[in-house]
């Protein structure tokens, strides 16, 4: 077996998809709208291209001809994924699913409207009138997100009326693509929220990664830890939830199924049909594959028998906290490499901007995950960005 895969989005997710490819004996092409982009560092040959250009997507797609077309990133020309369908290419894990994704008006409408899932209450808004009405509908506190975005970008919370305006121009420069809307949900009272990863495979087996906590600010994960202690009735929605909106999409590869959880149950947040950036902390040996080595085998028809919690993990994001233009240059790894049980990935992206998401340090062991997520926490912390 030695299949050709046309990566669309070529950022630290996409690299670690590469290299589990690579394990596989599979020729891989990456794809991003800027060179030396981190998945291009590790694949066969790389394209950088404007992907929400259809024409070229269109092109790319004709000049490698691939087996398999993998999107990771949501800033792509989705539609043109129903013609290559057409066309005969595979697309992961499906069009439908890539195209109702990459947009949360078709995902939610999905969930809410067609398969009946508890969400937040929403409205949809198009300009900054419309945004007012809609925090009329849902009441305050509200969040608003761009409908396209990824890592928390242009997302915010709305607490009074002063703040509309505010959330309205955040989404605008957080949005990705073209798509100048947002969606405005009613603030969910939860206790905690959950990434679900979710395995769908060509054999109709649907299996659950232990599930992954986590921690954000300025919309974008902070810490994650496996597994998250839940009610087992709770975790049994969760994967009713997951399985049945995994099955409408179609499709086989890891989901990143978000959920709220809170005293009246748990609440469908949002859908990403690859690899999370929370389940990053399967890289600390949690489970018998990561989450990209069970994406890659799921695209290759590879079957997976289970997903045992083989220890207990955490992550911790290793941020810059400056802009360079160049590559930058990392301190303290030799200090950072002190802790037992623990591990760190630089991602080797080519500039930094503040906050820019630049490494992960990871940890497990058997002790509580809260002990863990300090440990990682301490790690990242030794490692300097310049």
């Amino acid at each position: 077996m030695r299949k050709k895969i046309l990566l669309l989005g070529s950022g630290e997710l996409g690299k670690e998809v590469v290299i589990a490819m690579q394990r596989l004996g599979q020729y891989v092409i990456a794809v991003d709208n800027y060179f030396n982009a981190p998945a291009m560092q590790v694949a066969h040959e790389h394209e950088v291209i404007d992907m929400l250009n259809g024409e070229e997507l269109d092109k790319i797609v004709e000049k490698h001809q691939p087996d398999y077309i993998v999107p990771e990133v949501e800033s792509i020309r989705t539609e043109r994924f129903y013609e290559y369908e057409k066309q005969g290419y595979n697309v992961i894990p499906s069009a439908k699913a890539a195209n109702f994704t990459m947009n949360r008006k078709a995902i939610r409408d999905l969930a809410a409207v067609d398969l009946g899932l508890k969400t937040a209450k929403y409205k949809y808004a198009n300009s900054f009138e419309e945004l007012k009405e809609g925090v009329k509908f849902t009441g305050t506190p509200c969040v608003v997100k761009p409908l396209m975005s990824s890592s928390g970008k242009g997302q915010s919370v709305i607490k009074t009326e002063a703040d509309i305006e505010k959330a309205w121009n955040i989404a605008m420069e957080g949005s990705r693509g073209d798509l100048m809307e947002v969606i405005v949900e009613a603030f969910i009272d939860f206790d905690y929220e959950i990434t679900l990863l979710t395995l769908t495979q060509n054999n109709g087996n649907t299996l659950f990664c232990p599930p992954i906590g986590h921690r954000q600010e300025r919309g974008d994960y902070q810490e994650s830890w496996q597994p998250m202690t839940m009610k087992d009735s709770h975790l049994k929605s969760a994967q009713e939830m997951a399985k049945k909106v995994t099955q409408a999409l179609g499709g086989s590869g890891i989901w990143g199924v978000e959920f709220f959880v809170g005293k009246e149950g748990v609440y469908f947040s949002e859908l990403s049909p690859r690899p999370h950036d929370t389940g990053m902390v399967t890289l600390a040996g949690t489970q018998n594959f990561s989450e990209f080595d069970l994406h890659a085998r799921a695209i290759l028809g590879i079957p997976i028998l289970n997903i045992p919690l083989l220890k207990n993990g955490a992550s911790a994001v290793i941020l810059a906290n400056n802009d360079s233009s160049e590559w930058p240059i990392y301190e303290g790894l030799e200090e950072a490499a002190e802790y037992q049980n623990t591990d760190f990935k630089i991602f080797g992206k080519p500039a930094t901007r503040k906050y820019r998401r630049m490494g992960v340090a990871l940890a497990n062991g058997t002790e509580d995950c809260s002990i863990l997520v300090s440990k990682a926490i301490e790690v990242a912390k030794k490692i300097k960005i310049n």
